[in-house]
């Protein structure tokens, strides 16, 4: 709790850290469109290759003749998944389950890549060439209906994949769980006594709940272009360079046994999705492909083809025992969730059983019995944003609650939370008490109970409340360089990656800790420095900024120490010249220690005598270089198991419902969020809105559309997939608590994602009309529920 392991944790005057409003080092590439992602690289002679995709939701290649395709003019090369170069081929990308060849003749979902590679002048060639191929298909049964795909008499779409989805290390306590049968796992994780929890209630309530699957897009498709080289300075040594591939350049380096050193990847903007490390198939093979054809090549999937899940299907029937007081007595979580097709991160199905909602509450009778149903419907690579954290059925419970008792659903929250250091605390969370302090002031909270107010205008006025931790995974450890040369210090770092831009936030606590402005502080991005600010949650800006405070403390030591040196080396203390104006004689650090120093405003001054001092980049011409290597502790949340809260976020949402036409308005969103300490302000702002933003959509306007029959998804396209516009979104208010208790940079500990949702706004318009609605609440729904369609 509290930064209290590393240098100036505790630290209150700020001078850099938390300003709003200080331009990134990329923000202009991006505003411009400068910025170039994988397929905006372009090169003399270059190829283009694209994928055999299966029109089928599930399918096998019995046979194929190349021969048309082949005789096609400008078509370079074919590969098939018989081919050896393709049997060889093994990714060290994230991987999920029993590794599966890289490509191979069966297709588990309609649009996935199978069997054939085209490589050829152009992507229209390329396209022509798929139509020329001779594919003989055998059309295998598919489930896309998970409900239909549970039953005993289901097709088995995958008898060879018999695991049961975990995501971690499984608990050495817990009992083995059911064998996985026909296309269902079972994961079940039982606290204390279920059946002894439901006698002491005084209330059960039950209430199913619908998790729509939705997609979270790519800014940019994935995809990359590679080529070879020859190093005249490495003997025989070839360089690849690939550009597009996210999360660094090692899986690459392992998957084509090329020395890292060998890998170039200059490229700052790699794309990618929020909390998406998944690396595609046109990411992995065109390197491959740049081999046999001797040119660069470079392959991009199209926006349909990035339609992968950001959170998957899930159907919750939740039962819950309370007493009239409102204390949850137990809770039973029955889940049928879309397991996805071959691949699909755990991550967003059994996370959210082992760090999930239910550790937030007093109950310790609790069962969650899930069934993970093998699908045909669709990949979610690695997370999504809203897991492992899916506080929604405590949101819901809450309100179940609140609606039952006529009780305000914050005092609810409040009685079932736990206090801040395990269950059977009784003391209050003080991050929780400020925030909902704080919103409801923001707010003007007034609670009432559903269908008891209406607005002005005769619509039915709704209101919800959602609390959740901030979680800090903590685990991601960091390599630090800082450098002062040429009279300035320089931050070098591989840079975003794949789309996380932390860098500006450490950035910001390397000019507050070693002393100097912001501006002064130049960053330098290169593909082969070892620091990148990459980790689960929030880490890669708390937990980075925490290591890197460390290195620029060590390189403000260094700095003072030489300036010293280089002040006792000169006879008059000739100072560097800074343009035209020299220093005063003489030197004012001639025969100090270099604790009588301190810089500030990126002036060395003398502690006992400001008014001597001299700029930073004229206090020696000594290049220094300091290094750290390290992590802050694991965070409370972490080695609590999930049950210890230092920093909480709470969320609002008021809604106007019209009953004649089912229209559904957001009057207000509110945040109110302590991520412990603010290091970038306009990072934390972007992500507050981003992640209200698009939990937007899922609840009102976004699911996948399939055609049951043949199992192909209907709407994979930004016309008939409705995302929510700027004409769709409220403006986000927000407040922000800085409560110090993260164990990150200065008490940092960030938001993470699990602030999304998928019920916020659901609730608000079940509190204004008194009816469940299931995500996305579109007009025809509303209706329905009203018993007016």
């Amino acid at each position: 709790m509290a930064d209290l392991a590393g240098v100036n944790g505790q630290r209150e005057e700020f001078r850099v850290v938390g300003k709003p409003n200080l331009p990134g080092v990329l923000s202009y590439a991006m505003a411009t469109g400068m910025a170039k992602f994988g397929l905006d690289h372009v090169l003399p002679g270059m190829l283009h290759a694209k994928f055999l995709r299966s029109p089928y939701a599930h399918a096998r290649i019995i046979s194929v003749d190349t021969s048309k395709a082949r005789a096609l003019d400008g078509v370079v090369d074919i590969l098939t998944w018989e081919d050896e170069d393709i049997k060889n081929l093994v990714s060290y990308g994230e991987h999920w389950g029993p590794v599966r060849a890289w490509l191979d003749n069966t297709a588990d979902q309609e649009g996935a890549e199978v069997g054939v590679i085209v490589v050829a002048e152009s992507e229209d060639i390329c396209e022509e060439a798929l139509r020329l191929l001779d594919v003989k298909w055998e059309v295998l049964p598919h489930v896309v209906n998970i409900m239909e795909g549970r039953k005993e008499d289901a097709f088995v779409i995958r008898p060879y994949d018999r695991h049961t989805p975990t995501f971690g290390r499984p608990d050495p306590n817990a009992p083995p769980q059911p064998p996985k049968k026909g296309n269902v796992a079972y994961s079940n994780v039982c606290w204390g006594d279920i059946e002894e929890g439901f006698k002491q209630a005084d209330y059960i309530a039950e209430v199913k709940m619908y998790i729509p699957a939705f997609a979270s897009h790519f800014p940019n498709p994935p995809g990359s272009v590679a080529w070879w080289t020859k190093d005249p300075y490495k003997g025989d040594a070839e360089i690849l360079h690939i550009e597009g591939a996210v999360r660094e350049r090692i899986p690459i380096s392992k998957m084509y046994n090329v020395p890292l050193e060998n890998v170039v990847q200059e490229s700052l903007f790699m794309g990618g999705k929020y909390c998406d490390w998944g690396l595609r198939r046109a990411q992995e093979i065109t390197p491959l492909l740049a081999k046999r054809t001797g040119r660069p090549v470079r392959c991009v999937n199209t926006r349909e083809e990035t339609f992968d899940f950001a959170m998957k299907q899930r159907f919750v029937h939740l039962r819950v025992g309370f007493t009239k007081e409102g204390l949850i007595t137990a809770i039973d979580d029955h889940s049928v969730v879309d397991g996805g097709v071959y691949g699909s991160s755990s991550f967003g199905t059994v996370g959210d059983q082992k760090h999930g909602p239910y550790n937030s509450v007093k109950c310790k009778n609790i069962r969650q019995c899930w069934e993970i149903v093998d699908s045909n419907r669709g990949m979610m690579y690695v997370s999504g944003q809203h897991s492992p954290f899916n506080w929604d059925c405590i949101t819901v419970v809450n309100q179940l609650i609140a609606e039952k008792l006529g009780k305000d659903v914050i005092e609810v929250a409040r009685l079932n939370l736990h206090g801040p250091t395990a269950k059977d605390d009784p003391n209050p969370v003080p991050s929780f008490e400020r925030c909902v302090e704080a919103g409801k002031k923001l707010m003007n909270w007034q609670w009432h109970p559903a269908r008891t107010k209406r607005l002005p205008d005769g619509r039915w006025h709704g209101m919800s409340f959602r609390y959740q931790i901030c979680p800090r995974h903590s685990v991601s450890g960091y390599m630090c360089k800082l450098e002062y040369r040429d009279g300035a210090v320089v931050l070098p770092t591989q840079g975003p990656v794949f789309g996380a831009y932390m860098v500006e936030a450490v950035a910001m606590v390397v000019a507050e800790e070693v002393g100097i402005n912001y501006e002064d502080l130049k960053i330098l991005y290169d593909y082969r420095e070892p620091f990148s600010p990459v980790g689960g949650g929030s880490d890669g800006s708390t937990a980075s900024a925490w290591a890197m405070k460390e290195c620029a403390n060590i390189l403000k030591r260094e700095i003072l120490k030489a300036a010293i040196e280089y002040a006792d080396s000169m006879p008059n203390f000739a100072f560097m010249p800074l343009q035209s104006n020299p220093p005063p004689e003489p030197g004012p650090f001639k025969g100090l220690k270099p604790e009588d120093l301190d810089i500030k405003d990126s002036m060395i001054y003398v502690k006992a005598d400001p008014s001597k001092a001299v700029h930073i980049s004229r206090a020696t011409p000594k290049p220094l270089v300091a290094t750290y290597m390290g992590r802050p502790p694991l965070s409370s949340w972490l080695t609590g198991g999930g049950h210890v809260f230092d920093c909480m976020n709470t969320l609002y949402c008021e809604v106007a419902v019209d009953e004649e036409t089912g229209e559904v308005e957001i009057l207000r969103f509110g945040a109110v969020v302590d991520p412990g300490k603010i290091l970038r302000r306009t990072s934390l702002e972007s992500q507050v809105d981003q992640a209200m933003f698009f939990s937007q959509g899922c609840q009102l306007f976004e699911d996948y559309v399939f055609d049951e029959r043949t199992g192909v998804r209907l709407n994979a396209n930004m016309i008939d997939y409705k995302k929510p516009t700027m004409k769709d979104v409220p403006l986000v208010e927000r407040d922000f608590i800085e409560s110090r208790n993260g164990n990150a940079a200065y008490g940092a500990t960030g938001i993470s994602h699990s602030m999304a949702n998928t019920h916020l706004v659901i609730t608000a318009i079940y509190n204004a009309i008194g009816v469940w609605v299931d995500p996305p609440a579109t007009p025809d729904k509303v209706l329905k529920a009203l018993g007016k369609a």
